[in-house]
C-alpha cells in the first residue's frame, strides 16, 4: 500500500467524521437542548455573587 492512498483515504474519513458532527450539531432534534444549555450560564441562580 502506498503510503500516498494512506493519506487520501484518513483525510476522507476525517473529512466523513467532520460532515457527521455538524450534521448533529446542526439538526433540529438538538435545537432544544442546546439552546436551554446555552442559557445556563446567565441563569440567575444567585451563585458566585458578593454578599
Amino acid at each position: 500500500m502506498d503510503i500516498n492512498i494512506l493519506r487520501a483515504a484518513v483525510t476522507v474519513f476525517s473529512l466523513l467524521v467532520f460532515l457527521c458532527i455538524v450534521g448533529w450539531a446542526y439538526s433540529s432534534r438538538n435545537k432544544a437542548s442546546f439552546e436551554e444549555q446555552g442559557m445556563l450560564p446567565l441563569g440567575d441562580d444567585g451563585k458566585g455573587r458578593p454578599q
